[in-house]
């Protein structure tokens, strides 16, 4: 498995609009053959702060992600209401180990 958390910081006058094309984003990405899993986390001391946790069957099921419209769209659309970078930090996954245990249920 392919786990990545990606920490977001929004600015507060965009954090709606952050939540509605991130929703979008995760809808598209659990319909992506290569993922198991997309978490959208925020902040329960900062509702402008954002964890998203992603979970794919390899790494090319990662980058296959990375070249899908709904992906572009999203970084196109959400860049410029960060309040700084987003920072994407790569896991190992020691359990659960099967697919079938992570799988988002549809």
């Amino acid at each position: 498995m392919h786990v990545v958390c990606v920490y977001v910081h929004v600015k507060p006058e965009h954090r709606e609009e952050f939540i509605r094309a991130t929703l979008e984003n995760g809808k598209g990405t659990i319909q992506e053959p290569g993922n198991l899993r997309f978490d959208i986390l925020q902040s329960a001391d900062d509702p402008n702060r954002f964890l998203l946790y992603e979970v794919y069957r390899d790494e090319a099921g990662m980058k296959a992600h990375k070249e899908t419209a709904h992906y572009a769209t999203w970084r196109a659309t959400v860049e410029p209401w960060m309040a700084a970078p987003r920072q994407g930090v790569a896991y190992r996954s020691l359990f659960p180990k099967s697919d079938s245990q992570w799988a988002t249920r549809h």
